[in-house]
């Protein structure tokens, strides 16, 4: 599968956040080519600011894989992580991180640029029209 394949599964799980009323984030955890975690945005139904999607991927994959190092796993997220993601990703040692859209107000690059590990590398714009029109649309709808 190629990077465009999973960022659609990312998508799908937005698209789920999106229905759930839930800011429409998505993000898929792989490992060696296989989907080893998905999750959406849960903030609002769990009562929890930090129930990102890149959170709740991260706990569900260090589960299945039984440690707390993700160190050959690629993190697919439709936007760009916040600090605090991107800092649980370096916490993780994600070798990999790629989304779709970036968010210039919120997103690390901004503020952490360097809360990734360092041998993390990046991959942006990936299905980026898709994963910025799924937000707007959400945005647009609750103003």
């Amino acid at each position: 599968m190629t990077d465009e394949d999973f960022m659609r599964l990312a998508l799908n799980e937005a698209r789920a956040a999106f229905e759930e009323g839930e800011i429409p984030v998505g993000a898929v955890v792989v490992n060696k080519g296989r989907v080893i975690a998905r999750a959406h945005n849960q903030t609002e139904a769990l009562h929890d600011v930090t129930a990102h999607a890149e959170m709740l991927a991260i706990t569900s994959a260090a589960n299945l894989l039984g440690g707390k190092y993700l160190t050959d796993c690629t993190l697919y997220v439709t936007v760009e992580p916040c600090t605090m993601c991107a800092g649980a990703l370096g916490w993780a040692q994600v070798a990999r991180v790629v989304y779709g859209a970036c968010d210039p107000k919120r997103g690390y690059t901004c503020y952490a640029p360097h809360a990734l590990h360092p041998k993390a590398s990046t991959t942006s714009g990936i299905l980026e029209k898709e994963c910025t029109t799924l937000m707007q649309e959400f945005f647009r709808l609750r103003r």
